[in-house]
């Protein structure tokens, strides 16, 4: 699928996150070959001591659990899903039982530590594109917005959970949505922290006379996908935070640094 379609990631840590001293606790990973493309945003747990962990390891386990199903079976098939999920959590579990525990069981707090992340990606193939979800998140299809969510007491159902309670539906695919191969012109994937960066089309980018712009500039301008860093660095300049002294009140008045949240976002579109 790499011939067909292009790529552009990125991502930024939120204002809240800098002002609390974390890391930027969102991840992605992708993969473009010939035959798929695969692409993962991850947000970890904001009450996890290093979230950041699980959702860097889990967006790649996901991405490599679907490569190297896909050459054998169709993501099409019924339980296919099933395997990539068995996969994912087979390679959770392998790490965690060796950061403490037992020999048989996952220690609580290295799950709540860690591995709590929310699933959001994008799957293309010859025979279509999946998008899938475990947890909340933002999907544009075709530049239709997809909601997910939201979930009782901003808690998502992360996968994690089925490290401790095998026997839980909390962590089952939350969506799926397909559409024939033809059909796809853009997808965009991101974390929630995406959900604020919608609502600043009209809002000027800090210390600029420009708007920031519609979440569309990110399928729709060839600049993303023409440098691999320009989405970051769009995202940067969106979350900047200037200073200005005002002299004759003796005060300082900052502007800018618009995402509180981190953002992750990866658009996807048909070469053109």
């Amino acid at each position: 699928m790499k011939q067909l379609f292009e790529l552009a990631p990125g991502s930024i840590g939120g204002t809240r996150s800098r002002r609390q001293g974390k890391n930027n606790q969102d991840a992605y990973y992708s993969r473009s070959g010939p035959d798929a493309t695969v692409a993962v945003v991850c947000d970890g747990c904001g009450s996890g001591k290093h979230s950041e962990v699980g959702a860097k390891i889990g967006a790649r386990l996901v991405v490599e659990a679907i490569a190297r199903l896909l050459p054998n079976q169709s993501h099409t098939a019924s339980d296919f899903w099933e395997l990539v999920q068995q996969e994912v959590l087979l390679g959770m579990k392998t790490l965690a039982l060796n950061m403490g525990g037992d020999r048989n069981s996952v220690a609580e707090d290295i799950v709540y530590d860690y591995f709590l992340f929310t699933i959001v990606g994008a799957l293309i193939t010859p025979e279509g594109a999946t998008i899938f979800a475990k947890g909340d998140g933002v999907i544009f299809l075709n530049g239709e917005y997809i909601p997910l969510g939201p979930f009782a007491n901003n808690a998502p159902p992360y996968l994690g959970y089925a490290l401790i309670s095998p026997e839980s539906d909390r962590w089952q695919w939350e969506m799926l949505h397909a559409i024939p191969l033809e059909s796809v012109q853009s997808i965009l994937i991101g974390t929630d922290g995406v959900l604020d960066l919608m609502q600043l089309a009209t809002t000027n980018l800090p210390g600029k006379p420009e708007a920031i712009g519609s979440i569309s500039q990110f399928w729709a301008q060839d600049r993303y996908f023409q440098n691999p860093d320009m989405v970051r660095r769009q995202l940067h300049l969106i979350n900047r935070e200037l200073s200005q002294i005002n002299w004759e009140q003796q005060e300082v008045n900052k502007q800018g640094g618009y995402l509180p949240d981190d953002t992750t976002i990866i658009a996807i579109r048909r070469r053109r």
